[in-house]
C-alpha cells in the first residue's frame, strides 16, 4: 500500500516478518493494538483513511 516490506511494517507493528506475514494472509487477525499502530503510521501518508478501510473493505 506504500511501498514498505513485510519486515519493516513488522517492526513499526512490533512483531517479526513471519508473524506479519501470517495476519497478511489471514492465518492470524490483526488485534486492535496492532490495527491502531498500523492506522496511525499509514495516515502519514494517506490521512483521511480508517481502520475500516484498511482492514474492512
Amino acid at each position: 500500500m506504500i511501498g514498505l516490506n513485510q519486515t519493516e511494517m513488522g517492526e513499526i507493528l512490533g512483531i517479526s516478518k513471519q508473524g506479519y506475514s501470517n495476519k497478511e494472509r489471514g492465518v492470524n487477525k490483526f488485534n486492535d493494538s496492532e490495527k491502531k499502530k498500523f492506522k496511525e503510521y499509514i495516515s502519514n501518508f494517506l490521512p483521511n483513511i480508517s481502520i475500516d478501510d484498511i482492514f474492512f473493505s
